[in-house]
């Protein structure tokens, strides 16, 4: 993996096309915007300028003489040092076949000729941010597996700090007084010497923290003339808890009388220790992997039964919502302050997308994805999503920027079938593909401040439920004209 300067704000660009013009066009377009942007005229050309200096990123043209792009893409995620930079088709070719085949070939999104600057600008910068989200997240992921291995290190020393430790010996009567032991006990009751140890221990009872753990010892005793690996917790003589482990059994004479029981005792301490942090450690493990996937899917990772997770849902509802001026107000506090705003934010419309019962996708700068419906379907997703639009608008009340100014959302929803699955080897990502995906992202892009903005098949889902105001026919960008509509509320 390519280091990057992450600090930077843009990135390297290596463009491929057989057709100057728009090789003028692009370059110019993305070098005035402060990027650095390479260009090359065919698939072979291009294959040489990755292998020379790889780009943060790539915009391919399909339709090229002797090697066409979806070739150009194939070679370059086939190779393990180029398999990473994120490649966006820019085509005239605009069947539902050729986009298909341009993200089997591996690429991450799909512009069709001609182009709006404004959509090639905000798709450029939007799948650099997630190249350098995704390079940061595995940074995370390798400080998480080196602190993994620290930990099994940590407890392979407890085990072997356990097995060393030498062992305790002692002989009792039937009623719990200590006939014998040795110094080794005495050492792990915590006491100078066995003579200490049995003037103050008069009954083995007054050892264990828990009352009645005597009394089941007692009953395997004498149920089966013997007790192995019997763990208790017991006081040392500072008032200290530590584990013990007894092996113990019966001893009788010849008429098969009990006269006493014998018995070696362990102290596990810092085995139970080591299990315990271990049991803290895997649940950190499993929060740490809940919070980047839905439970459902996290699951079927674990069972490690599927090599790709991808599922089609016929009916669920997508919402998007940004924060109105938030780059205005990222100019004016400092980053610290800027980041704990975002995640005071974001982190309660995260309480209210659990209340809701809604899978939150994903996050990007003051952008926030959600979607009901999946990975577990409900009838009721479009209800349940009107009902978080309307709680976010309520729930950012509570928020005000430094001048005092209270904060809007624009917020867009549509509902219709996604696509659903994880992508990732070595870190993961639960993301949605469809047309119900790009028209909800319309929906915000193109809604107002403070307005929460339909489409169609929400409307048509909410409209016996919700107060609507039609906003009249509008070009959404992609999909032509459509009448959209402002949500307002629940009626009563």
């Amino acid at each position: 993996m390519n280091n990057y300067d992450f600090n930077q704000i843009k990135g390297n660009i290596l463009i491929v096309d057989d057709t100057p013009n728009n090789l003028r066009l692009l370059s110019r377009l993305l070098t005035e915007k402060g990027y650095e942007v390479r260009a090359a005229i065919s698939g072979q050309m291009a294959l040489t300028a990755v292998s020379a200096a790889p780009p943060e990123l790539i915009l391919l043209d399909i339709c090229m003489p002797q090697m066409d792009g979806y070739e150009v893409c194939q070679k370059l995620k086939s190779d393990p040092e180029t398999q990473d930079i994120p490649v966006i088709f820019i085509s005239a070719l605009d069947e539902v076949l050729d986009k298909v085949k341009a993200f089997t070939a591996g690429g991450v999104d799909y512009i069709t000729k001609p182009f709006h600057v404004a959509e090639v600008l905000a798709r450029v910068e939007t799948h650099l941010t997630l190249r350098r989200l995704q390079h940061q997240l595995q940074l995370k992921n390798v400080q998480l597996q080196r602190e993994i291995a620290e930990r099994q290190q940590a407890e392979e020393k407890y085990r072997s700090v356990l097995e060393n430790s030498i062992e305790g010996f002692f002989q009792i009567t039937p009623a719990g007084h200590y006939l014998t032991a040795n110094t080794a006990l005495a050492r792990i009751l915590g006491y100078e010497s066995v003579t200490e140890m049995m003037s103050t221990v008069h009954n083995i009872n007054q050892l264990y923290v828990r009352s009645g753990r005597h009394s089941e010892l007692n009953v395997y005793l004498r149920r089966y003339d013997q007790a192995s690996g019997f763990e208790s917790q017991v006081y040392r003589k500072d008032g200290a808890k530590i584990w013990i482990l007894e092996n113990i059994r019966s001893v009788k004479d010849k008429e098969g009388k009990l006269m006493y029981y014998e018995g070696m005792v362990q102290d596990v301490t810092s085995r139970r220790v080591a299990e315990a942090e271990l049991y803290r450690q895997r649940q950190e493990t499993e929060r740490l992997l809940l919070s980047i996937l839905p439970q459902p899917i996290a699951e079927r990772l674990k069972r490690k039964r599927e090599n790709i997770i991808a599922d089609s849902f016929t009916s669920v509802t997508v919402l998007f919502a940004d924060i109105v001026n938030f780059t205005y107000l990222s100019s004016q506090v400092s980053p610290v302050e800027l980041v704990y705003l975002l995640n005071q934010i974001f982190s309660e419309f995260d309480r209210l997308a659990e209340f809701y019962g809604l899978e939150k996708i994903k996050t990007i700068g003051d952008e926030y994805m959600l979607a009901g419906g999946l990975p577990d379907p409900r009838p009721d997703h479009a209800e349940a999503v009107a009902e978080m639009a309307l709680a976010m608008q309520q729930g950012l009340t509570k928020f005000q920027s430094n001048g005092g100014e209270p904060f809007q959302l624009r917020i867009g929803i549509s509902s219709g079938p996604v696509v659903a699955g994880v992508i990732g080897k070595k870190k993961f990502a639960y993301d949605l593909w469809g047309d119900t995906v790009n028209l909800a992202s319309r929906m915000q892009t193109q809604g107002q401040a403070g307005l929460i903005q339909v489409a169609p098949p929400t409307y048509q889902a909410l409209q016996k439920k919700y107060r609507f105001v039609e906003r009249g026919k509008m070009d959404v960008r992609g999909f032509g004209e459509m009448i959209t509509y402002w949500l307002l509320g629940k009626i009563d």
